[in-house]
């Protein structure tokens, strides 16, 4: 499976968060940071905010967190939520002939959700083990 640039982006915005969790952020800091483009950035942080992932703040003094620990943040989850419905194939569009009796979808959506519950195994907190969460402190104390 390969997430899509949105979701990369996603987990980008989140690790980045973690990394000093005490700390708001702003997306011209992020985009800058990771030399991205700042309205591909803002439709991220807009869908992150609307699953409640970050918290974000308007106005002077404003910018963005983690609404929760980074501990309480499994992959899996995140992933599902960022790709909004997965799926491996659509055997609806076209539609396939084969589809009646075929058994490869039900492969794949097997395969597929046990890629997301290996990645449920894993939070937030896990992927920002040295080094590289000793990383995303240095850009974050670089861009403050």
């Amino acid at each position: 499976m390969q997430i899509t640039r949105f979701t990369d982006l996603g987990l980008r915005v989140l690790m980045y968060l973690a990394a000093r969790p005490e700390a708001m952020a702003t997306i011209p800091e992020i985009a800058q940071q990771f030399d991205i483009s700042r309205n591909h950035l803002v439709k991220v942080v807009h869908r992150l905010g609307q699953l409640q992932l970050i918290a974000t703040t308007r106005g002077k003094g404003g910018g963005m967190a983690l609404a929760r620990a980074p501990g309480e943040y499994r992959l899996g989850d995140v992933l599902r939520q960022l790709e909004d419905n997965p799926t491996l194939i659509d055997c609806a569009s076209p539609p396939c002939v084969i589809r009646p009796g075929c058994q490869l979808k039900a492969a794949l959506d097997d395969a597929l959700q046990a890629f997301f519950s290996r990645l449920d195994q894993y939070t937030l907190e896990d992927v920002l083990r040295p080094p590289t969460g000793a990383s995303l402190i240095t850009l974050r104390e670089r861009a403050g």
